[in-house]
């Protein structure tokens, strides 16, 4: 039977060992620490080609300091990367490292904590000086005092065999330091039998302006490989094979949350045969996602980095009146500027997207870390009485399918759709199957084109079955019509103050937007049975660590289940006849129990909370604490 995911033992890696004699492991966590000059995630970033290239399922985890420059040296400026991977399923980027690579006694002492009891310590002790120490706040050395005993030590100068390295190309010493992360890369790549080939070709093409730059970090590059290969290194470091992963045939690449929700941004627009408009401000972690788009104008989209979040929002608005599909990014702090405008696109009921990639905290909050805190937010918080549906992406990979179906619903049901992401997921990577465009269901926008109306009267607030109103491009012959955030009369679309009027048009929107539950996939069970003793009712990145921990707790005979959410608003139909039937429900979230308390409010379940707030996504072995808790 398959081991658990990144459950290995390290002294395969850590020991002097015949691998003929030893079962190689399914899972190895690396997690690459250092300042943030040190180019961390670019070397987690290439190491995760190389990975993928190799055929291993993974799961990433970039985790970087909010602040732009951080004093060097400082344990608030130090940036990491954590990659867990395997020849069998990955879904979450792994509890704890099994090798630490720490660049400065910062990144030790910020990551060491987490690494699995017996891993592998690989640092550079050029690194280790007395300034550098005093900045982590070290009284000695701790490559020399003994205190790191429970782990596997790899210390060596890597600034000077870098330095050595390069030495031929003449750079200077800031410059020639700037080549430690590919040293680096070249000793995981001997490692871990990775190939060099696609990551030289990388190097020549980023710097194909300054190739004498390329040669140095190639050199460097191979450097790092060649000190695992002949410095007699063995005792401690072997290298390690990990099988690819088996997998169905296919095209296949790794991508980000961001790039998944900007691929099927467009791929939405497309397959409602419509031009795309967006409308962004800057903000982490959403950021990437108007970098992404502004790639893609081949596709018909037009990109707008606007002064602030409620222009962009609006201008947004004002394309989806046009007859495009408006499409707006931010993080919490940005949605909460972008709340009237939403309130205006369910008044005015055009088909908006509203991306919203979480962070942790009110106000600024924890700008680079995640949380799953707007919830209530996203369902809840606008003025008046203002249903919107809410979509969340599970997974990088998953972003894409949802970014697709929030095109969907708000072309096939004139309305804002908010799509809910977060940090975690927008800035990790999985391998993902490239699909078949073939496969895709097209759902073409329909706009209004004639009178709906007798005696050639234009009613542009008629609705169909499905509580829908017309589309009408402005500038349509003989469909002039009037449109704004003021209270509207039925059907014909005139101001209209009246009591009743106001009560049959809120009435009318909520249960259009209570009918998209008929148009939505019903609710299905990730794992387990419908019903039993617990289910573990999940929403958005929490899935990894819910799946894993839910397996390994079946694996063990506990009676245990897994509901994972992705229509958060309307709820599926089924959603709350499968709830009553487990004599427990848990809900792990980031936050401090706002799902918990949707299914309390719609189904009168007794949901009962698991909560994290620190900024960090849950680990498997968390969430398996609180399934034996709850069954005990």
């Amino acid at each position: 039977m398959p081991c658990d995911e990144g459950w290995i033992t390290m002294n395969v890696i850590a020991r002097s060992i015949d691998e003929s004699s030893e079962a190689v492991p399914e899972a190895v966590v690396v997690r690459f620490a250092g300042d943030s000059g040190d180019g961390m995630q670019m070397t987690g970033g290439q190491f995760t080609l190389s990975t993928a290239l190799s055929g291993n399922d993974l799961a990433t985890f970039p985790d970087f300091p909010a602040e732009i420059r951080a004093p060097q040296g400082t344990l608030f400026g130090v940036s990491a990367f954590q990659i867990n991977f395997g020849s069998s399923e990955i879904s979450t980027a792994g509890d704890q490292p099994d090798v630490l690579v720490a660049m400065n006694p910062a990144a030790l002492k910020t990551n060491v904590a987490h690494l699995r009891l017996g891993g592998l310590i690989i640092a550079d002790s050029g690194e280790f000086n007395r300034r550098n120490l005093d900045k982590a706040h070290y009284d000695a050395n701790p490559l020399e005092d003994g205190s790191l005993a429970r782990w596997a030590l790899l210390a060596f100068d890597i600034s000077a065999l870098t330095l050595e390295a390069v030495k031929p190309f003449g750079l200077g010493n800031k410059e020639a330091l700037r080549c430690k992360n590919m040293w680096t890369l070249g000793l995981a790549l001997w490692m871990f039998d990775r190939d060099r080939a696609p990551l030289i070709q990388w190097l020549k093409d980023k710097f194909a302006k300054a190739p004498l730059l390329a040669e140095a970090n190639i050199a460097a590059l191979n450097a790092g490989h060649a000190y695992g290969e002949t410095a007699e290194i063995g005792g401690q470091v072997r290298k390690l094979h990990i099988d690819p992963v088996p997998s169905a045939p296919g095209l296949y690449r790794t991508i980000t949350g961001a790039e998944a929700i900007s691929l099927g941004l467009v791929t939405g627009a497309q397959l409602a045969d419509l031009p795309m408009f967006f409308g962004g401000y800057p903000i982490t972690p959403a950021s990437a996602i108007l970098h992404h788009l502004t790639k893609m104008k081949e596709f018909g989209v037009t990109t707008f980095q606007a002064e602030d979040e409620i222009a962009a929002i609006a201008s947004a608005l004002g394309a989806a009146y046009a007859g495009a599909l408006g499409v707006t990014s931010s993080s919490g702090p940005g949605i909460a500027l972008k709340g009237e405008a939403m309130g205006l696109a369910v008044m005015t009921e055009l088909p908006l997207v509203v991306v919203n990639s979480q962070r942790g905290g009110p106000s600024t909050g924890l700008p680079t870390k995640t949380e799953q805190s707007d919830l209530y937010q996203a369902i809840y918080g606008r003025n008046g009485d203002t249903p919107m549906p809410v979509i969340a992406a599970r997974s990088p990979a998953d972003a894409f399918e949802c970014a697709i179906e929030a095109c969907r619903i708000a072309t096939q049901f004139m309305t804002p759709v908010m799509l809910l992401t977060d940090g975690y997921i927008a800035n990790a990577a999985e391998p993902w199957q490239v699909p078949d465009p073939d496969t895709f269901k097209p759902f073409p926008a329909q706009f209004l084109t004639e009178a709906n109306g007798g005696d050639g009267k234009v009613l542009p607030y008629k609705r169909d079955d499905k509580g829908v109103r017309p589309w009408i491009r402005p500038g349509t012959p003989g469909l002039m019509h009037r449109i704004g955030g003021i209270e509207k009369a039925v059907d014909t679309g005139d101001l209209d103050y009246a009591p009743a009027t106001h009560q049959l048009q809120t009435d009318a929107r909520k249960e259009k937007v209570d009918g998209i539950a008929r148009h939505i996939p019903a609710q299905a069970v990730d794992q387990g049975g419908e019903g039993g003793r617990l289910v573990i009712v999940g929403w958005g990145s929490t899935y990894g660590p819910i799946r894993q921990a839910v397996r390994r707790a079946r694996g063990r005979g506990l009676d245990v289940s897994h509901i994972h959410v992705r229509h958060l608003w309307p709820l599926p139909a089924n959603l709350g006849d499968l709830l009553r039937g487990y004599g427990k429900v848990l809900v792990p979230e980031m936050n401090t129990g706002q799902f918990k308390t949707v299914l309390r409010d719609q189904y009168l379940v007794d949901a009962r909370p698991l909560n994290k707030v620190s900024g960090q996504p849950f680990t498997i072995a968390e969430i398996e604490a609180a399934i034996d808790a709850a069954l005990a």
